[in-house]
């Protein structure tokens, strides 16, 4: 097969010779750290991408994309609910209805924010049902004053189903024998795991009915509406458009990005950052390259000059040296992208693994606002390491072919 002259001389100048193998040591090590570069920012960016995907997924699946609420409770929210839904971007539409307070069972205590649902709407805004451990979203029937409440929270407070749970709100009745705080007995009824400290160990679920007469409403009265969008990052814009609709009534839209925007902003700016400083991992592997063929243009001085007597042309001698520049370049980021795609694949059970191994939570619930390492890679992500390395390994190669190609024959073979 026909190959130019400078491919097959620069292609030869990457393998072994007997006569100096330091400097093909220092080639295999420039295409290792190159690789190890790519690998690291494959893995990292698609932790940062998993991170990005399970906020969405998993903890703005489960809290509202935006609310409507009034200063009083709301009458007829079916009414308001068929109003809402005229915006194309809604998609569903349900009550609610909250209360904070504490959870005590056996001298055990947990802050707890109640929700009531309606379980037939809820499951139209909400994910919780993929993550039930146990019991049902229909089982929270009104009058029967049955609470669903994550596994954290259930584990701190010693609770499995079908034992009875306090609710001691944060407001007092009084009484001809005075105050006295405001209690209720629920019953658990199932628990959930979503994988989000915050949500299993402070969230409950209890119906809307019930939380009502808790509030001393009547059972049809509701605090305001969730909504869900088709997307959720409109939520803010629309939330507010549908709130200014509505006029006169007075009702005031909250949206996820007052409750966990900082924390979503604060993963795409970590992911960017971090982005920009392993890419330096790949500029030292660059730089690498660039000491090697200086130190290959040191050793092939000789050859250069004989070259340069026979013909060759200063181009084609910047060529050889380009070429296998270029070579560690590619086969440096190939071996890091199949390395990085199969590492980022398996970095979640691998670490699984090793807490299991060592007994040890690497992220626990009560820091992070999940609990298990993710990964997710995306092909642009993998496109953008592997092209941001060949550019900067491609650019490594002028400056020592460049310096080849101004090898003078006559001094180079002066003393040889």
């Amino acid at each position: 097969m026909f190959r130019p002259l400078f491919v097959f001389i620069g292609t030869r100048y990457t393998r072994a010779k007997r006569r100096n193998h330091f400097v093909s040591f220092i080639s295999l090590t420039s295409m290792i750290g190159l690789a190890l570069g790519v690998v690291v920012m494959i893995v990292v960016l698609s932790v940062m991408n998993g991170f990005d995907h399970e906020m969405r997924t998993r903890v703005l699946g489960m809290v509202p994309h935006a609310t409507l609420e009034s200063g009083q409770p709301i009458d007829d929210w079916q009414a308001l609910a068929s109003e809402v839904k005229q915006n194309p971007q809604v998609t569903a539409v349900a009550p609610f209805t909250q209360m904070q307070g504490l959870l005590t069972h056996d001298g055990k205590v947990q802050k707890m924010l109640l929700n009531g649902i309606d379980p037939a709407h809820e499951r139209e805004v909400s994910i919780i049902e993929r993550f039930l451990l146990q019991g049902k979203l229909d089982q929270l029937a009104p009058g029967e004053w049955g609470i669903l409440i994550g596994d954290r929270a259930a584990q701190k407070l010693g609770v499995a189903v079908g034992d009875k749970v306090t609710f001691v709100a944060p407001e007092v009745s009084v009484t001809p024998a005075g105050m006295f705080p405001r209690m209720k007995r629920f019953t658990v009824v199932g628990t959930f795991h979503v994988g989000a400290g915050e949500i299993d160990g402070f969230l409950g679920l209890t119906n809307i009915a019930d939380l009502s007469r808790l509030h001393r409403w009547r059972a049809d009265q509701v605090q305001g509406v969730r909504l869900k969008f088709d997307d959720l990052f409109q939520a803010p814009r629309v939330a507010w458009s549908i709130s200014q609709q509505l006029g006169e009534r007075e009702f005031y839209p909250r949206d996820w990005t007052q409750t966990q925007g900082n924390l979503y902003q604060a993963i795409r700016m970590e992911k960017t950052m971090i982005g920009l400083i392993l890419l330096l991992i790949i500029a030292v592997a660059a730089f690498n390259i660039i000491s090697t063929l200086v130190m290959v243009v040191n050793d092939k001085r000789g050859d250069i000059a004989i070259l340069r007597t026979l013909g060759a042309t200063p181009g084609q001698i910047m060529a050889i040296f380009m070429v296998q520049g270029t070579v560690i370049g590619v086969v440096g980021t190939a071996i890091g992208a199949v390395l990085g795609i199969l590492g980022a694949l398996n970095v979640s059970a691998a670490i699984s693994g090793i807490e299991t191994l060592i007994g040890h939570k690497f992220l626990n619930a009560d820091v992070y606002f999940i609990d298990y390492l993710p990964s997710q890679i995306q092909a642009p992500d993998v496109y953008m390491v592997c092209g941001a390395a060949l550019v900067l390994s491609f650019f490594a190669t002028l400056y020592p072919a460049w310096r080849a190609s101004r090898t003078q024959p006559a001094e180079a073979l002066r003393y040889e």
